[in-house]
């Protein structure tokens, strides 16, 4: 199904045309996306805030200052876990207010809010389509990267003719389908990108850890999915949020890392960025470990799996383009180098992070991009721009070591 997996959030404006997005719903839910409603005031005086949710099979949402929903920020949430808008219909005001940048109740304020791809159906009288108000609030719309569906021309409520009539769910459908089509260098792949740190128990209160923020990995998932790959981030605990159309598995441990990569097999491109404890406590207490007079608990350490070398030396399922990530604080080039040929890896991208050097949690990084055909540094750069560019280059590199 084109949709499979994909989350629509549909924002239902005021007019009469918004009996249709009930068809919209079900339609979008027969192509497998799942589908989640704003209904504003103006709408609920057409269709029922009941009648969305019966067919889209999720609570829909009316009230900006909504007790339950804004304890946890939720016009922030729902601006984040979709991966389209839609508008259908799109009034003249509600076009109006996305135009000039009001926030004024719950629909408008996730407008304002998202930086999520956005689709509108516009629906009102002709002459309203007409207004030149509405043709430069279409033009700003259009201008900020809003894509638009109709309106087709047609026999209105009003008995006039003419354009204005919101397009047919299945032309919204459409509409959808071509917006969340895959582009861009990594179109059609399944990217699998490990992130952050994991936590190795003592017990139950406390692990072994690292320092590991996981805003590089997490970039990299980011840039992957906007490169057109679908994306399984599968991450240790880090304080970031979830990339947007990103399917992110949140793990703990190195073994549960290690499942949940092999669970998400097969892929095309492997990024292994996590900072993954090398020892893990082979006598983790089930209670917690007490002060016993000064006397030093026995910890007894044992290697964690290599998840690097685990996948690269799969005989079935090894992604084709396996890359791994080298963190090293002295002769990094040269234990990056070593790494590429025992891990059995495609791509180092080695890294230094000494303490003076702020990688580990901080904005920015210097990389080293080491394969068989060579090294290549770059300079230092914010992370979502790493992330960037390394995304571009494994688009165009060719099994077997060279881009």
């Amino acid at each position: 199904m084109a949709l499979s997996g994909k989350r629509i959030l549909l924002v239902i404006g005021g007019g009469i045309a918004a009996y249709k997005s009930l068809d919209l719903i079900r339609r979008l839910r027969e192509r497998g996306a799942s589908v989640r409603c704003i209904m504003t005031k103006g709408a609920q005086e057409f269709v029922t805030p009941l009648a969305a949710s019966a067919i889209s099979g999720q609570r829909t949402h009316t009230d900006l200052f909504d007790r339950e929903d804004e304890a946890d920020i939720g016009h922030i949430r729902l601006a984040r876990d979709a991966d389209a808008v839609v508008v259908a219909p799109a009034t003249a005001n509600l076009m109006a207010k996305m135009a000039g940048g009001h926030a004024d109740d719950l629909a408008s304020t996730v407008l304002l809010a998202t930086t999520l791809p956005i689709l509108i159906a516009p629906a009102m009288n002709v002459r309203m389509w007409l207004h030149p108000a509405t043709q430069r609030n279409l033009a700003a719309l259009q201008g900020d990267g809003v894509r638009v569906v109709g309106p087709n021309e047609g026999a209105m409520a009003e008995a006039e003719t003419g354009p204005g009539r919101m397009s047919e769910p299945l032309e919204i459908v459409a509409a959808v389908e071509r917006l969340l089509a895959p582009s861009g260098p990594l179109a059609g792949r399944h990217v699998i990108v490990t992130s952050g740190p994991t936590h190795e128990p003592i017990d139950p209160v406390r692990y072994i850890a690292n320092r590991s923020s996981g805003k590089q990995g997490h970039a990299i998932a980011k840039a992957a999915a906007e490169a057109g790959a679908r994306v399984t981030l599968v991450s240790g605990p880090v304080d970031l949020p979830d990339p947007a159309g990103v399917t992110t598995i949140r793990v703990e441990s190195a073994r549960d890392m290690l499942a949940a990569v092999e669970q998400a097999l097969p892929a095309d491109i492997g990024i292994f960025a996590a900072a993954v404890a090398d020892w893990r406590v082979a006598n983790a207490g089930e209670q917690k470990i007490k002060k016993d007079g000064g006397r030093l608990p026995e910890l007894a350490l044992t290697e964690n799996p290599d998840i690097l070398a685990t996948i690269s030396r799969r005989n079935e399922g090894r992604p084709p383009l396996m890359v791994g990530f080298a963190a090293e604080t002295e002769h990094v080039i040269e234990y990056a180098k070593r790494k590429l040929a025992k891990k059995g890896c495609d791509l180092i991208v080695a890294n230094d992070v000494s303490a003076e050097g702020g990688v580990m949690g901080g904005d920015r990084n210097t990389v080293h991009l080491v394969s068989q055909a060579g090294v290549e540094t770059w300079p230092t750069l914010d992370k979502a721009e790493v992330a960037r560019r390394l995304v571009e280059r494994l688009g165009t590199w060719n099994v077997g070591g060279k881009a």
